[in-house]
């Protein structure tokens, strides 16, 4: 019972440390695995309206499941500390060889 309640607390200080960084009116969002904590519905809600929380400010969105990352304009895919590859969720995962795709495709075999 106490992992369930720290579970929620950690998701509910996830979604003020958010907020806090919005608040702040910064021209620049750096937001490192924002929605780690959060259950499946927050993080559906917070990606769903990405842009219109960001608004115009450029933000960087660090995550390791790429679910998290197809709303995103551009991404950048490192490997052993170097970018490897960019583009879109699209451009990615249709390049061929892509690292990108092949992450992809490991991760999604678990939604199907």
């Amino acid at each position: 019972m106490q992992t369930k309640e720290l579970k929620s607390q950690g998701g509910e200080a996830q979604k003020l440390s958010i907020a806090r960084a919005l608040y702040k009116d910064s021209p620049c969002l750096i937001l490192d695995e924002p929605t780690a904590a959060l259950d499946a519905q927050a993080e559906y809600e917070i990606y769903k309206d990405f842009r219109k929380i960001v608004k115009e400010k450029t933000a960087v969105f660090v995550s390791h499941r790429l679910s998290s990352c197809r709303f995103c304009d551009k991404i950048l895919v490192f490997d052993e500390g170097k970018i490897v590859e960019s583009g879109s969720h699209e451009e990615l995962i249709k390049a061929e060889n892509s690292l990108y795709a092949k992450l992809w495709n490991a991760q999604a075999q678990y939604y199907v």
